[in-house]
């Protein structure tokens, strides 16, 4: 069977994002013109030298999706609120959820052929034995830690619901954990890898991660525009790491001594405190409660049904590590 023709104009959420701005490029390479929503006061430096059009607007506010999406033929949702702790969960949820919500709805009352979700694999429940996990560990929202997982496998769930009961047009993807260029906040594990580069990381505690380059992540975002089944999910990956060893890389790099492992159980009483301090002064806590308790799982995750029906080819890890820093000091960020 054919695959259908890509879409000319495509609606795009989260373009001055992180991985928004990676799909933006992605999408651009394609040929398609890239119309995205775009809050008025977001710095748009991660957009530079990339033909979008922006065009003001918010997910808190649908009629502003729906102008966006005039004479669009699909649309990708990544715009999220990514962030493991926040002073306001409803806020988040509002965001995650509630937006997630505008931007189908929109899709189906402008009769788009094909929406992209991006979720996340946070919406998976990592395996007890540390095998990876697949598209069938599909988490419940009450099985999830802390208020971004809960939301992201809320929004899934929605989409999910909203592809079978009202033919909504939907792929889903879960990106693993993007690393890249162009983490300017930066993501909770771009600041792990900045910090790092730093100095600033001295001790771990024993988990893992799965890590795919931000632009790898980005044109397998793209290839669900045509590709995929809807109401289907595929993890978006590259290759599982311990953070021991994510962070021993990161040290040679940066000519740092490795940072060394240490127990969970003296850090809680350390995490309650930082998030103590963050309430007071605004600022995100390096160390969360719900973190500690992530971190007691191995979140290896298997993207070989992507590779298969997406096309996804995830280059090594060390890569996406080495751009990402890369990009940090030429953005005077390790100073």
């Amino acid at each position: 069977m054919d695959e259908p023709a890509f879409p000319r104009t495509v609606m795009l959420t989260g373009a001055t994002g992180f991985l928004g701005s990676a799909i933006a490029r992605a999408l651009a390479a394609r040929g398609a013109a890239v119309r995205a929503l775009v809050r008025p006061d977001t710095p748009r430096a991660v957009l530079a030298g990339v033909a979008v059009e922006c065009v003001p607007g918010d997910l808190t506010d649908p009629a502003s999706i729906a102008r966006a999406m005039e004479g669009c033929e699909a649309a990708i949702h990544c715009a999220a609120d990514y962030r493991i702790w926040v002073p306001d969960p409803e806020r988040m949820a509002a965001v995650n959820v509630g937006g997630t919500e505008a931007v189908m709805r929109a899709a189906l009352a402008a009769g788009l052929r094909r929406v992209v979700h991006v979720s996340s694999v946070a919406t998976l429940r990592p395996r007890a034995d540390g095998a990876p996990a697949t598209e069938a560990d599909a988490a419940r929202p009450e099985e999830a830690i802390g208020p971004y997982k809960r939301s992201k496998t809320e929004a899934e769930r929605l989409v999910e619901r909203l592809a079978a009961e009202a033919g909504l047009p939907a792929v889903i993807v879960n990106p693993s954990t993007p690393v890249g260029p162009r983490d300017r906040r930066p993501t909770p594990t771009g600041r792990i890898i900045l910090e790092a580069a730093r100095g600033r990381m001295p001790a771990f505690v024993d988990t893992g991660l799965n890590i795919v380059h931000v632009d790898d992540c980005a044109t397998g975002c793209v290839a669900a525009l045509t590709r995929g089944a809807v109401g289907e999910r595929h993890i978006l990956g590259g290759q599982d790491v311990p953070l021991g060893a994510l962070l021993g890389h990161i040290a040679a790099l940066s000519g740092r001594r490795p940072p060394v492992r240490l127990p969970r159980a003296p850090l809680w009483p350390l995490a309650l405190a930082s998030e103590g301090v963050a309430r007071l002064t605004g600022r995100e806590p390096m160390l969360t409660l719900d973190g500690l308790r992530m971190a007691g799982h191995h979140m290896y995750f298997s993207s070989a049904r992507a590779e298969r029906v997406l096309g996804h080819r995830a280059r090594p890890w060390q890569e996406a590590v080495g751009d990402a820093i890369a990009w940090f000091r030429q953005a005077g960020m390790l100073a």
